[in-house]
């Protein structure tokens, strides 16, 4: 299975992590991947089995949240013909598929405890059983999982079984978002729009404006990187002037025109000419002395607009009446910085 997005970064953060699975990659245990949205957890992965002795074997992947209930067992475990209603014919599951490869289950924290309990059966004996079957398949998997929650949390709320989790969790490879990796965000970007401009069949690539590179850099960044990739395809696609690229839309889904929210949380569409007024913002409710009131006012504030301007720095400046130098110390003295502790 070939891929056309690499793993790609040149961050301390991001290597390390990298050397880490490199390196479990070599052992025959299961690894854990965790991550928020976007961050690559797939891409890990590939790279654990690309990098393992099973490389010239199948890689089996199974998206955990994409089957009903009802499914996933049949997925994972396969089934017999007529073991329930629509199984007009035997299938074999993703754990025989996988059988001296790897098998990648991504947002595994969405599994059922029956499905858990069954799939801890099959990692620890090796062995899985086809529903509607009574004679055990023998399986040589090497199991890779991933998730975006916190999987101990789960546990302690009995949502996920502890014994599930002690098993696969030999080793734990945490990647780090792309508000944490200082550097990548360019290096990403250019990759991108190198390619997107080769795509659209561009002689040369003009490059990022010190304007646009600046927004990229002082973006939150809440998708990481399928975000980044996404903003930079489009900045580069809908560029039709000379020099380098100098419009970054970070909010797809901007628009003067767009729905305004019913009370119900849908959209609704207002009469033409409609004017649509803002509600009354709730009223504070600060404590302690008025230095302090004042400074929780202040973080207020900046949050609010931060959120509004979805974390482009340079944008909630402009809507505050701030330069970008007094937003950033603003946010330096009430230790709202990315990565400030």
């Amino acid at each position: 299975m070939e891929r056309a997005t690499q793993v790609i970064g040149q961050s301390t953060e991001f290597l390390d992590v990298l050397e880490r699975a490199s390196r479990a990659a070599a052992l025959d245990r299961p690894v854990l991947v965790i991550g928020e949205r976007g961050t690559g957890k797939e891409l890990v992965a590939e790279r654990l089995h690309r990098l393992s002795p099973r490389w010239d074997q199948a890689l089996v992947i199974m998206n955990c949240a994409a089957l009903p209930e009802t499914l996933i067992e049949a997925e994972l475990f396969g089934h017999e013909a007529g073991a329930f209603t629509g199984a007009t014919k035997a299938r074999t599951g993703r754990f025989e598929e996988a059988h001296r490869g790897t098998l990648f289950l991504d947002e595994l924290g969405t599994l059922s405890m029956g499905a858990q309990e069954r799939l801890l059966r099959a990692v620890e004996y090796g062995e899985v059983t086809r529903i509607g079957s009574s004679r055990p398949v023998r399986v040589d998997v090497r199991i890779v999982a991933a998730t975006n929650e916190h999987l101990p949390d789960r546990v302690l709320n009995n949502q996920f079984r502890a014994d599930l989790l002690d098993r696969l969790s030999f080793e734990v490879v945490t990647l780090p978002p792309l508000r944490a990796r200082p550097g990548d965000v360019l290096v990403l970007a250019e990759h991108f729009g190198r390619r997107m401009a080769s795509e659209l069949g561009w002689g040369d690539w003009p490059g990022f404006s010190r304007h646009a590179t600046e927004e990229l850099e002082s973006y939150a960044w809440p998708g990481n990187v399928r975000e980044l990739r996404n903003v930079v395809e489009r900045a580069v696609y809908r560029w039709e002037r000379e020099g380098p690229i100098d419009a970054i839309q970070f909010d797809p889904f901007h628009s003067p025109y767009s729905p305004a929210p019913s009370p119900h949380g849908r959209p609704t569409d207002p009469q033409p000419g409609a004017m649509v007024a803002p509600g009354p913002p709730p009223p504070p409710a600060y404590a302690g002395d008025f230095k302090d009131q004042v400074a929780q006012f202040e973080r207020d504030v900046l949050t609010r607009a931060l959120g509004e301007q979805r974390y482009n720095q340079r944008a909630t400046a402009e809507a505050l009446g701030l330069s970008y130098d007094q937003l950033r110390h603003a946010l330096r003295r009430h230790d709202m910085l990315p990565g400030a502790n």
